[in-house]
């Protein structure tokens, strides 16, 4: 078995002589992690700011998308429009949808792996950053059908991503980037959609770079994570817009 990387969650508290980063609320029960050659602390309880942000958030993800809600309905209308606002939806069960990047004529299919909220992911890119989102869906950085994903598809496996690597139903904090996580949603209520924006251009980013083929779509979105998870531990990275990676949306 290969070394554990430094940041991992371990049940052995130890005291820490540096104190804690100015962002780490008082009060809290922490322990000592080995981070890059430093003892850093990360905090176990949670504010009650950071609880409910977390319970919101929790709530967004258990909820699977159901084509027979009104409400799921609206928001697949409302993606077709901020994405093709020069085009009227004929169905929300239409060829149309292949032109975005589902699989079939029905996108509610498409949502089994991360359900509503990879959609809310979506439109959230779509209405916050429209440029970059129209960039990307229109593949304006590459040539054309020689080297494109499937835009939507791979916006749901996004979300499904940054849930795996976030890890938010641990009871502890097993990795140092969820602690961060944490921290920064409750300076942003919708951390957790900036960041999947942020994937979203990163993940893009690499794809050129490696002029890759949709049989490394995996890869790619492997390498995206491991540059999300860099970032995000960068020690000046206390928000969101702080990682490097954030100016690729401006």
């Amino acid at each position: 078995m290969g070394k554990s990387p430094d940041w991992l969650y371990t049940d052995h508290a130890t005291t820490c002589g540096s104190p804690a980063s100015a962002w780490i609320g008082k009060g809290l029960t922490c322990v000592c992690f080995k981070r890059k050659g430093n003892c850093q602390r990360i905090c176990i309880s949670l504010t009650p700011l950071q609880e409910e942000r977390l319970r919101r958030l929790k709530r967004r993800m258990k909820v699977y998308f159901d084509a027979s809600k009104l409400e799921h309905q609206e928001a697949l209308r409302a993606l077709w429009s901020a994405s093709f606002p020069d085009q009227e939806l004929q169905s929300l069960i239409s060829d149309q949808w292949k032109e975005m990047g589902w699989q079939g004529r029905d996108p509610s299919t498409d949502f089994r792996g991360a359900g509503f909220i990879s959609l809310e992911n979506l439109l959230f890119f779509a209405k916050t950053f429209s440029t970059s989102f129209q960039r990307l869906l229109k593949k304006q950085g590459g040539k054309g059908a020689v080297w494109e994903y499937p835009f939507a598809v791979a916006g749901v496996n996004i979300t499904f991503m940054i849930m795996q690597m976030l890890d938010l139903d641990a009871t502890k904090p097993r990795t140092f980037v969820r602690a961060v996580f944490l921290q920064m949603l409750s300076e942003n209520e919708w951390a957790f959609d900036l960041l999947y924006c942020v994937a979203f251009v990163v993940m893009d980013k690499l794809w050129l770079e490696r002029n890759a083929t949709y049989m490394e779509f995996n890869d790619v979105l492997k390498s995206t994570r491991v540059q999300l998870e860099k970032e995000l531990l960068m020690d000046d990275v206390l928000r969101i817009e702080d990682m490097p990676s954030y100016s690729l949306l401006c």
